[in-house]
């Protein structure tokens, strides 16, 4: 056995952006279609950043035919002069040097996402190739780049004529800056770019700066929305609250204080869960931070007050934080300078300083309020006790359960086939409904890692349900003990028993149905195990088409009509009504073999509108659902959590 030779000589510097195309993930987060929106939003936020400052209206976003991204501004446009210091325009260096930029000293910039953004020389970095345009005094500068290297020089351009030739089309003529890039193939793992996605994200913006107008168009549909929001976080509010029963009105706060914005605005609903939008800076904080513990402390701690120095406290033995938090709907958006987030991602508000100040505003205001709407302070009150209620009455109902063994010890559920293998690595369960599909499903299946767990029935709608209800329910009894984790906060995702959960129901309305209730159960009950990526939906066939020896599976009526005509005439086309049809050797052929099956993981791209979703669709409301279903029932088969 040799030692390899480590000496100096093996030292690497990766000089210019070399270091970000060797290891990408290390800027944005990943090379996955997460990382790869994570340029787009780097692109706009340099844009949202003129227009916190003051010099921008106007955002003109396009998703190009060609797989590019363009972004367009009405703002000052990025310096072209030399850099009195560097001997080179300002555009080139803010396009292709680490740490470069106006953000450092707040000079240019009070307010921005802060030291810890990849800014556009990380973009530039990792497209396949970038176009850079600038209206300024009067004239249009442009600047091509290929993988972060300049291949053009700074340029003058003539007319605007010489800009569309390079496939741009200028919306704000006198001033401002454009970014076409087209992500680089041989660094992500796809560069196709969702609309949805993107569309989220440019929502979210045109709420927390109603003084925006954003366009979003993609080029390949036609498709266009303007967003512009004058209402502001109330008026986010309000739309978070869509298919809720809201028992106030938004209340609204922004103050500043020692050179940090708090904005936020709330009310709450009969919903028993918390909905919660944080920002800093006009960043997304999905995992919230220092901020978001401060304005929780700070509600909790002026409704606890107010309802004990008012000796409102009545029928529950205390109420916590768990409790004023439930049924809120939320927006709180901070801005500050030097924020420290914990990954280059931004997901997470590291700040210390923050939590304090949230907190004193946040309960300053409130108490304020209650003690001026005495009215208003009952209500919140109120829903507060209903929540210590049915807290302290969940308690004990799964005090019960447990003591009859049921979500905790005693034996496995006796319709579940279990499997041999004991690693979760390797380990799969399949839920399914009904005996008949159970029984194919378990002569199909390989006994080393593939459980079956038969439903008896459609599954409860959690929805709808108190915690009591749902830990009584011996559907759910099974599905928890046989996964092992345990429900909300008594979730453990180490005790994981299989490591894809798959769902595979009927590919029909009634199937389709049950696949919605299990999901519904598994976004409000075992939600980390979406988000850790344990959960699945199969995929079975609807037809099995033959002529001859050849057999051929299809999973659409678009796909059976194309292979039809393949097959011509006097093919055998079979509808599958059920997987209880299939023999367990199609079923396995089709659906459950990992080498020729279909797989869908169940991903949660946007918190918060799935939130909304499931009240839409699984809530008491009527009305609510009934208007969703109209407005996208034809785009049914491509909604996403």
């Amino acid at each position: 056995m040799t030692e390899d030779n480590y000496d100096s000589s093996q030292i690497q510097i990766l000089e210019g952006l070399k270091a970000v195309r060797k290891v990408p993930g290390m800027y944005i987060g990943s090379t996955d279609t997460r990382g790869l929106h994570h340029l787009v939003y780097e692109v706009v936020d340099n844009s949202v950043d003129e227009s916190v400052a003051g010099y921008c209206s106007r955002i003109y976003v396009v998703m190009g035919s060609d797989g590019s991204i363009t972004v367009e501004d009405d703002g000052r446009g990025i310096p072209v002069d030399i850099h009195p210091k560097y001997n080179r325009p300002g555009l080139e260096i803010v396009l292709t040097e680490l740490h470069s930029g106006a953000k450092f000293d707040k000079k240019v910039y009070k307010l921005t996402g802060g030291l810890h953004g990849v800014g556009l020389h990380v973009v530039n970095a990792l497209s396949k190739k970038l176009i850079a345009v600038v209206k300024r005094d009067g004239k249009i500068y442009y600047d091509i780049f290929e993988q972060g290297i300049p291949v053009s020089g700074l340029k003058t351009a003539s007319d605007v004529s010489e800009i569309e030739k390079l496939g741009i089309k200028i919306q704000f003529p006198e001033h401002g800056a454009i970014i076409k890039f087209y992500p680089d193939p041989d660094i992500f793992e796809t560069t196709e770019f969702s609309y949805e996605t993107i569309l989220a994200r440019l929502t979210d913006l045109s709420y927390l700066n109603p003084q925006l107008t954003i366009t979003f168009l993609d080029e390949a549909s036609g498709r266009k929305d303007i967003l512009h929001h004058e209402g502001g976080l109330i008026e986010l509010v309000r739309h978070l609250s869509e298919g809720k029963e809201a028992l106030m009105e938004p209340l609204y706060l922004k103050e500043e204080v020692d050179s940090h914005m708090v904005e936020f605005s709330l009310l709450y609903t009969t919903d028993v869960q918390e909905t919660l939008m944080s920002f800093v800076n006009n960043i997304s904080t999905p995992e919230g931070g220092t901020h978001v513990a401060g304005f929780h402390q700070g509600l909790s701690r002026a409704i606890q007050d107010y309802a004990r120095s008012n000796n409102k406290i009545k029928g529950v033995e205390d109420i916590t934080g768990d409790d004023v938090k439930e049924g809120v709907i939320a927006v709180l958006h901070v801005k500050m300078q030097n924020p420290q987030f914990e990954g280059q991602t931004k997901s997470k508000l590291g700040n210390s300083s923050v939590r304090g100040i949230v907190q004193s505003v946040t309960a300053k205001f409130m108490k304020t309020f209650m003690e001026t709407n005495p009215h208003v302070a009952d209500v919140i009150i109120g829903r507060v006790l209903s929540a210590a209620a049915a807290r302290e009455a969940s308690r004990k109902a799964k005090e019960l359960v447990r003591r009859k063994s049921a979500l905790e010890g005693g034996g496995l559920p006796g319709k579940l086939a279990d499997c041999s293998s004991n690693d979760p690595s390797n380990s799969e369960l399949y839920i399914v409904e009904g005996d008949s599909a159970g029984g194919s499903a378990k002569q199909a299946r390989n006994r080393q890692y593939q459980a079956v767990l038969p439903l008896r029935g459609k599954i409860l709608n959690v929805e709808k349900a108190s915690d009591m209800k749902v830990v009584e329910n011996e559907i759910i009894h099974d599905l928890v003990v046989a996964i092992g984790t345990g429900v909300k906060e008594d979730l453990n995702p180490k005790k994981l028993r299989y490591g894809k959960i798959i769902i595979m129901t009927d590919a029909d309305v009634d199937g389709a149905h049950i696949r919605t209730l299990l999901l519904t159960f598994f976004f409000r009950y075992a939600r980390s195990l979406i988000e850790n990526g344990n959960v699945f939906f199969a995929e079975p066939p609807l037809y099995r088409i033959q002529k001859g020896q050849n057999v051929r599976y299809v999973y659409s009526d678009e796909e059976k009509e194309r292979v039809s005509r393949e097959f011509g005439p006097n093919a055998i086309i079979q509808r599958f009504k059920g997987l209880g049809e299939m023999n367990p050797e199609q079923l396995w052929e089709t659906t459950m073999n990992p080498k020729t099956r279909k797989l869908v993981q169940v991903t949660i791209e946007d918190a918060e509108e799935a939130e909304r979703i499931f009240t839409i669709l699984m809530g008491e409301k009527v009305e609510p659902r009934r208007k969703f279903i109209e407005e996208n029932a034809v785009y049914a088969e491509n909604i996403d959590l």
